[in-house]
């Protein structure tokens, strides 16, 4: 998938963006349109995407 992300999922109803990264920890952002997730979807570099459109422009929880 990418050398950051592992996976990541969407939940339309909730506006949510479950992401887990390599390191194994799952990052949940809430308030994400379904748009940007379907861009970061068709994204070459799921990274990139996720830094400039997505990291530090959404609030999100952690799982510990």
């Amino acid at each position: 998938m990418s050398s950051v992300i592992q996976t990541f999922a969407y939940d339309a109803p909730a506006e949510r963006l479950d992401v887990r990264f390599v390191s194994g920890r799952l990052y949940h952002y809430y308030g994400v349109p379904a748009r940007l997730a379907a861009a970061m979807k068709r994204a070459t570099s799921k990274g990139r995407f996720f830094n400039l459109r997505i990291r530090d422009h959404f609030r999100f929880t952690r799982d510990d």
